[in-house]
């Protein structure tokens, strides 16, 4: 049987003995798994009553495990052995988490930029594409879909005998590939984006990559019962206290790999949260940290230690909280999270919604993601060259400020670095690093946020372009206006045409970063650009200027 275990101190502690009472008694836990729409307020209902379904998932999705056995072991005799995902959001984050869990290979495409989408295009003879899209209008996924359409077709393959659709039932990507003669597999229409890891979503790509999905879910329906239980006990009403509980709120919560088997569980669970959190000016946002435990802490954080389940018990019991280290205000509030991946999707997905709860927001919505894509549409339209000047050049690195007349008068890389960071609250204040890079060929790049909070002593979060405008991009906007943001891009090494579109990726990706710095800057958010014109010199400019002045 599948175990769960929440323990908490200090502060977080403090939190779950303030309000699990409270949620006990308003049968908060019951009514999410009876699907009670009207837990989050009347402005929150209509969204809610149809974004529920994800409480009876270990159950209801157990149909997919034989169709997509009997699928993988067609492809699989047809000699198809590489699984690439094009998806954005959760319907990526979820399938790479529970593959890289299971050990087993998949490429998983959540990028617009023409290099890594190149990258992509490749095997063709032994590739099987799956293509995730709840909305079926997915820009990104449909322009990665089209590039691999076309290249099937240019190697002379059958597109519709190597591409897999997952999206929701009616939708326009449905209504087309069915008329196509794609496979299509229907997802729950019922659940949103970033709970649907145990929807086809997470299962079918995960499950043709040769993850074991029936355990998954096994796991999952195990502590169902748990989750849905009104008892102090409930470690899902406890984890959510402490997330969202804590007074004055602490509201960084730092993610912490400290042994458990969930690979990459960090990012998955950065987007559930900040995306369902990061609204009306509120939320939690998710950091996970790189590298050891840090040597410090703010004081608005808590500390999350993921472990392995197996765990002995005084290592998920009480902690020294100095391995949070710092003073004792700052080492005050620690959780200690343990379980395997399908009970530990199911705890944070019901934590996430109660914390919803605490916080007087609904969960369930994006208001600002939405906003996003619509700038970055209005830049595709007006032209890729409508963007904002450069304020000035220095060596490899065009230098831009966005969110004020705040650059004063830097005319270098580090000055411009500096005038941003100087920008920080010291007591509330986060620096948010947005590379719209290769995620797999750049990916030492992560190690600045490291470098940044031991530098100023406040969190740093790091997101590739353009999958976090799928997850933490809605918090920088619609939560706290407390961040300073520093925006990576570059020029591709050679673009590529997106068929049927009059846009190329390249155009793309840079209206995606352009519409998300101009909603930023109209939020009144200072952002600062470094667009990389050589790609290798501009990146060790930007990586020397953010690892300056470590403490």
């Amino acid at each position: 049987m599948s175990t769960l275990e929440v323990t908490a101190t200090g502060a977080a502690a403090d939190a779950v003995t303030t309000h699990v009472p409270t949620l006990v008694q308003d049968r908060v836990a019951s009514r999410i798994f009876a699907k009670d729409h009207t837990l989050w307020g009347p402005a929150a209902e209509e969204e809610s009553a149809k974004r529920l379904n994800w409480t009876g998932l270990p159950r209801t999705s157990r149909h997919l495990i034989g169709e997509v056995a009997a699928l993988r072991e067609e492809l699989s005799q047809a000699g198809y052995d590489r699984v690439v995902l094009c998806g954005m959001g959760g319907s990526s984050l979820a399938p790479e988490v529970i593959c890289a869990t299971a050990g087993v290979p998949i490429d998983v495409l959540d990028s617009s930029d023409p290099d890594v989408v190149r990258a992509a295009l490749t095997d063709l003879d032994r590739t099987v594409v799956v293509v995730s899209s709840k909305s079926g209008s997915t820009v990104e996924t449909d322009s990665q879909r089209r590039a691999f359409e076309q290249a099937f077709r240019d190697a002379g393959l059958d597109p519709s005998a190597r591409m897999v659709i997952v999206t929701d039932p009616g939708s326009p990507l449905d209504n087309d590939a069915r008329a196509a003669g794609f496979r299509v597999v229907n997802a729950d229409p019922q659940v949103g984006g970033r709970y649907s890891a145990l929807t086809a979503f997470g299962l079918v790509p995960s499950a043709l990559a040769g993850a074991d999905v029936e355990t998954l879910l096994d796991d999952a329906e195990a502590v169902s019962d748990l989750l849905a239980a009104d008892d102090d006990a409930n470690p899902a009403l406890r984890l959510a206290a402490a997330m969202a509980g804590t007074q004055p709120l602490r509201d960084k919560l730092v993610l912490v790999d400290d042994g458990t088997e969930n690979v990459g569980f960090g990012a998955w669970a950065e987007q559930l949260i900040a995306e369902s959190t990061g609204k009306d000016g509120t939320g939690i946002l998710p950091v996970v940290a790189i590298g050891s435990a840090p040597a410090s802490l703010y004081d608005d954080g808590t500390v999350v230690r993921l472990v392995a389940t197996d765990s002995e018990s005084d290592s998920v019991g009480e902690q020294d909280t100095s391995d949070a280290g710092g003073s004792a205000s700052s080492a005050a509030s620690l959780v200690t999270v343990a379980g395997p991946l399908g009970a530990q999707i199911m705890l944070w997905e019901t934590a996430t919604a109660v914390a919803g709860r605490l916080l007087g927001i609904s969960p369930f919505d994006q208001p600002d993601v939405e906003s996003a894509k619509a700038a970055a549409r209005e830049l595709l339209d007006a032209g890729i060259g409508a963007g904002v000047e450069p304020a000035f050049t220095d060596g490899s690195v065009e230098v831009t400020a966005l969110g004020g007349d705040w650059l004063g008068d830097a005319t270098t890389v580090d000055a411009a670095v500096d005038t941003l960071l100087g920008l920080l609250d010291d007591q509330q204040g986060y620096i948010a690093v947005m590379a719209y890079l290769d995620r797999l060929g750049d990916a030492d790049l992560e190690l600045v946020a490291r470098d940044l909070f031991d530098r100023t002593g406040r969190p740093a979060t790091f997101g590739w372009g353009p999958r976090f405008l799928h997850s933490t991009g809605q918090y920088h906007k619609g939560g706290p206006a407390t961040g300073v943001y520093l925006q990576v891009t570059t020029a591709p090494t050679q673009d590529l045409e997106v068929p049927g579109r009059e846009f190329t990726f390249g155009e793309f990706i840079a209206a995606q970063a352009g519409g998300d710095a101009a909603v930023l800057a109209e939020h009144g958010r200072p952002v600062l650009r470094l667009h990389l014109t050589a790609h290798d010199e501009g990146l060790e400019q930007v990586r020397a200027a953010l690892s300056r002045g470590r403490a």
